[in-house]
């Protein structure tokens, strides 16, 4: 397997080459395959880009038909029947049925660009300009979101001291005895408390990079009722754990609140196509013309794949069908946690977003290599690296699912047969 170009001349930034020594060609549903013909079940999926798996028939025979018709592929932020399309299903398929109402922004296609959107938005409509953040969140890496980011090392990058940044602990964090809901109402109803009152709460409902930390629907609720009680923005992150991820579309649709500003990327276009939208509380909605622009937020071919993917959510048998695959993915991490306590702590995480809270750094990284060899792709997260990510596709079929699971099984005995 030849990888010598990637190394003589791609940045030393690489990360993911690195961990998966192959060179991949070719993929479908869950299975990627690399040069010589091995195939790999994929628990990673473009870290939870590609939640609809790879080439996913439905999402991708739409794109192909519009570009062999020659249309517009690109349209900065100008109507197109492309775009006209996504957003009537958008709101006929996802805001209206869950009783939703929000403008829809197009800030540029990544993730990191709906989150500068909707802080600068929030500062814009408060006039102020600090944001509380959570401890061990992750919101991108342009400037502003690493601002608002956990990470010491996130932070630090850029070499450009972030202000305007209140810190405060997420739930259960240091511990389950600390109410931290109550705490953050207090600090900003108390004068004396030294804490300004921010523009914007920011917050992931199940914190993907931080470990896979998950918020309870009472604490977010809580949460959002601060807000309104102290006139402060409340902005949910569904960038990873949104787009059907958690089984639901939305990953706060089972806690019953609806934010002031949500922001979508990932896999909102159903296909890898980079795509964000900021779904903005219309009474918000003060941007001036052309005050938030990015090239790039016309990709007409993601609103074709987006659009296919937002269909199937008008589907009973396929929402049943990934409820039906969340509960057997639960299940089969219980059994791993009861079988390997040596290994694993906890499982932690929602639905098809899930994670294994392992004893140490080390069983994940020898988990992670034998894996690999077996023909599993997974990754860690955490400050301390030590939570296996389970993020199979939510369309991942019983085999696949079955195959993967019984090679994280056998990695995980193989490491404490080792020990």
């Amino acid at each position: 397997m030849d990888i010598g170009i990637f190394e003589a001349y791609e940045s030393n930034v690489r990360r993911y080459g690195r961990s998966f020594p192959t060179v991949f060609t070719k993929s479908l549903g869950a299975t990627i395959w690399d040069e010589s013909g091995k195939p790999y079940i994929d628990f990673i999926v473009g870290s939870g880009a590609l939640n609809y798996g790879h080439n996913n028939q439905d999402i991708m025979a739409p794109a192909i038909q519009y570009l062999a018709d020659q249309n517009i592929v690109l349209s900065l932020d100008m109507y197109t029947t492309a775009k006209r399309d996504f957003i009537e299903v958008f709101v006929n398929s996802i805001l209206k049925p869950r009783g939703l109402s929000y403008k829809i922004q197009f800030p540029g296609p990544t993730g990191t660009n709906a989150n500068e959107a909707a802080l600068a938005l929030a500062r814009k409509y408060t006039g102020r300009s600090s944001v509380m953040a959570f401890t061990n969140s992750y919101h991108g890496m342009s400037l502003g979101s690493l601002a608002v980011s956990g990470s010491a090392s996130t932070r630090q990058l850029g070499g450009v001291a972030r202000h305007d940044v209140i810190r405060v602990p997420y739930e259960n964090y240091p511990n389950q005895t600390f109410d931290s809901a109550s705490y953050i109402d207090h600090v900003l109803g108390d004068p004396g408390s030294g804490i300004e009152k921010p523009a914007a709460i920011i917050l992931e409902p199940i914190q993907a990079e931080g470990g896979m930390n998950t918020a309870s629907a009472p604490w977010l609720a809580e949460i959002q009722r601060i807000c309104r009680k102290h006139d402060v923005v409340f902005i949910v992150d569904d960038i990873q754990a949104g787009s059907g991820r958690t089984g639901d579309f939305f990953s706060f649709e089972f806690a019953k609140i609806e934010p002031d500003i949500v922001c979508l990327s990932k896999s909102l276009s159903g296909s890898g196509n980079p795509l964000s939208i900021v779904l903005i509380r219309p009474d918000m909605d003060i941007w001036k013309p052309g005050e938030h622009s990015g090239t790039f937020r016309g990709n007409n071919l993601a609103f074709v794949t987006s659009a296919a993917m937002c269909s199937m959510w008008s589907d009973k048998q396929f929402t049943t069908a990934v409820e039906r695959t969340a509960v057997k993915l639960q299940e089969h991490l219980d059994r791993l946690v009861a079988k390997f306590p040596k290994c694993i702590e906890q499982k932690r995480g929602r639905g098809l977003m899930a994670g294994l809270k392992c004893r140490s750094q080390a069983v994940v990284g020898r988990v992670h290599d034998v894996a690999f060899e077996n023909g599993l792709l997974i990754e860690s997260s955490g400050p301390n690296r030590d939570v296996i990510k389970v993020l199979p596709p939510i369309t991942i079929s019983d085999d696949e699912l079955d195959h993967g699971i019984a090679i994280l099984d056998q990695a995980l005995q193989e490491k404490t047969n080792g020990d």
